[in-house]
């Protein structure tokens, strides 16, 4: 029986609220204060492993997958289960081909590794720039995901709901930097996992076990997997949904900004790449109960006979699950748990960009300008950006839901073109020793453009309906079954929570408008429509799931060519710790002498001896942070410069042993204020 939100709802609610404002507060207090940058920004590098690896998971899942992933489900049934192992094979990628690259270099905005391996400030600020556009829209897109649901089962104002979001969120990154936001995510996390189990339990039990949920999906044709077209315009197939979803992911988990900044925050290499890999178990038991969610909701409203949607209870597919949760959610305080972890997911995801955006604008824009100033001042000034932009993402937010037509589908892509253009510039630098930076920056800004064409041109596209039927048999005699399908299944608002939502099955940042396929789809395509299909039709049809790897494509195939044309980086022009020895990686049981030569000739052998020595001398430094390695004495030790990897270097001396001198990072801890 459904039930309104009371009392103890709200208490739910609130509590978990006040309990990350009151995470921010303490990390403001205890330890260095945040005083330095290093704190405030990397958490001096001492964070803890199981904080920071669910912290990187729910940056990238957010309340768009608790809301879109079992609506999925519901209406189109169970293929999209297959993303799950695409996003699981992404991280395990993630861990062995971008871990390594990054990690040694110590960096704080992953844009810096731009600038050191193409020596080209242009190349920083290509990535820096587009990744501020693309964060800042998804930021002003967050919050639309709970504020929908609390309206749909409160009636609390949408308004109040975003400035609640962007107030909570900006107060206790600005309190406790990243050790504020990461404990807060594994916080948060923990009210999802336990959101998600509370509606997959009750529900199954609602209506009769696991194995009548199943029967139920599999007699009303839910129950599909396996389609092997290998058509890129089919939106949902077993290469998009595996191989696509893959590409997409790998860079979001290596190569981002959001989680190199966590996984870098770790003491060691080993953590950091454990780190990484736990999140394939996150990913297996988030996406997993995700989709339960929405097998067990149709099943519930197949066994009543009545589809919310066919009978307009509800608006649209986004307003499913809150609907699902007050009709059997009835025990007090459960739907407010619901909300909560709801806010949770989009809290995560916000805390994530502020602390990225503060990070980069920092790091890549103004500390050549302060440099000389005090760490204090310094700390103050990556504070303030995190003031800033959160105030930005909550102006944002109501920009966007006053946005209509086409002013709103340019808006959404100018985010998702942004996917394609930063995967291909660190894979440029990463894979391709020949690229210089003209060609770096010209692959990225031309990807970014078509890629911006293709996301609009998708909106004049018309497409084919769904066929799958949903329950309708007990539904009320005067409703008009037939108009309410095409409308409430089918139909994407103007201007809406509704329209930003539809985007809703991928929670990655640059991706989060997966459905934009929902227009090309919700018009029956005739046979005169079907033989006016062009080249171009067909580009502009390309599933969501391609659309970051056709991208990449074109960035690197851009980039390869104009660096031809202006002249290639010669291959001892750069140092291989800023390139991924990829046949190192896949073809380890080739002859070293095979491998070397399909590397252009680059030795990574030696580098990789002198991560080992690193990782040993990091580990060392932990306990004793002023620890020399060396069996002279520390008056007898030469000076070596620092460069702005922030890497601690070693070298040997005429005793055969090593020597650590202190990382820019080491200094700042140890600044007197």
């Amino acid at each position: 029986m459904a039930r309104n939100f009371d009392v103890y709802d709200w208490i739910v609610f609130v509590v978990i609220l006040l309990v990350s404002v009151g995470i921010g507060i303490y990390h403001a207090l205890a330890g260095g204060r945040q005083r330095t940058t290093g704190e405030f920004l990397m958490g001096n590098r001492k964070m803890s492993l199981i904080p920071t690896a669910l912290s990187i998971l729910v940056s990238f899942q957010s309340a768009i997958l608790i809301l879109g992933a079992p609506a999925e489900m519901y209406t189109k049934g169970t293929q999209y289960y297959l993303y799950t192992f695409g996003q699981m094979l992404a991280v395990l990628l993630a861990s062995v081909v971008y871990v390594p690259l990054f990690y040694p270099l110590r960096l704080t905005s992953m844009y810096e590794y731009l600038e050191l391996r193409f020596n080209s400030r242009a190349a920083k600020l290509t990535g820096t720039i587009i990744n501020i556009i693309s964060t800042l829209i998804y930021s002003g897109l967050a919050s639309f995901a709970p504020s929908t649901a609390l309206q749909a089962m409160t009636g609390f104002p949408e308004w109040a709901s975003f400035i609640i979001l962007g107030v909570v969120c900006t107060l206790y990154t600005f309190l406790g930097g990243l050790k504020a936001v990461i404990w807060v995510d594994a916080f948060q996390f923990l009210i999802m996992m336990t959101g998600i189990l509370a509606i997959l339990i009750k529900g199954v039990l609602e209506v009769g076990g696991f194995g009548e949920v199943w029967r139920l999906n599999k007699e009303w044709d839910r129950v599909n997997f396996w389609n092997f077209d290998p058509d890129p315009t089919v939106r949902h197939t077993f290469w998009g949904l595996i191989v696509g979803s893959t590409l997409n992911w790998v860079g979001s988990y290596g190569a981002s900004q959001s989680s190199i900044q966590r996984y870098s925050a770790l003491r060691s290499l080993k953590e950091a790449k454990i780190a990484i890999l736990v999140n394939c178990f996150g990913v297996f038991i988030l996406l997993t109960g995700a989709c339960l969610m929405g097998v067990s909701a149709f099943a519930y409203y197949a066994q009543l006979g009545c589809d919310p949607l066919t009978s307009g209870m509800i608006k649209n597919k986004n307003q499913l699950i809150p609907h699902f949760v007050l009709d059997i959610l009835n025990i007090p305080g459960l739907p407010g748990l619901f909300v909560a972890s709801l806010f949770s997911g989009s809290l995560s995801s916000l805390s994530s960009n502020l602390s990225s955006l503060s990070a980069i604008t920092w790091e890549d824009i103004l500390k050549p300008h302060f440099n000389l100033r005090s760490e204090r001042t310094k700390a103050w000034i990556t504070r303030s950006i995190v003031f800033i932009y959160g105030a930005v993402g909550i102006g944002v937010t109501f920009i966007v839901k006053n946005l209509k037509g086409t002013v709103l589908q340019a808006s959404l892509s100018f985010m998702g073109a942004a996917s394609g253009s930063l995967n291909g510039i660190v894979i440029l630098g990463a894979f391709f020793p020949c690229c210089n930076w003209i060609g770096a920056v010209a692959g990225s800004l031309v990807s970014y453009a078509v890629m911006l064409w293709i996301n609009i041109g998708k909106y004049t596209v018309i497409g084919s309906s769904e066929t799958l039927e949903f329950p309708t048999s007990n539904c009320s005699s005067d409703t008009d079954i037939s108009l309410l399908n095409l409308t409430s299944l089918y139909s994407l608002p103007t201007h809406s929570p509704g329209t930003i939502l539809d985007y809703s099955t991928m929670a990655e940042i640059q991706l989060a408008y997966m459905n934009s396929t929902a227009v090309s789809e919700m018009i029956t395509e005739s046979p005169s429509m079907a033989t006016s299909v062009n080249a171009l039709t067909k580009l502009y049809s390309l599933s969501y799931l391609w659309f970051s790897t056709f991208g990449t494509l074109v960035c690197v195939i851009v980039g390869l060519i104009v660096s031809l044309i202006t002249g290639p980086t010669k291959r001892h022009e750069v140092p291989p710790k800023y390139l991924i020895p990829v046949f190192d990686i896949f073809c380890c049981c080739l002859p070293q002498k095979i491998r070397t030569f399909l590397h252009c000739n680059i030795d990574h052998t030696r580098i990789h001896e002198n991560e080992q020595i690193h990782e040993e001398q990091i580990n060392t430094s932990v306990t004793d942070p002023n620890v020399y390695l060396s069996r002279g004495s520390k008056e007898d030790q030469p000076t070596v410069p620092i460069d702005k990897t922030g890497v601690n270097h070693t070298f040997q001396n005429d005793t055969g042993a090593y020597q650590r001198y202190k990382s820019p990072d080491d200094i700042d801890e140890d600044t007197k204020m």
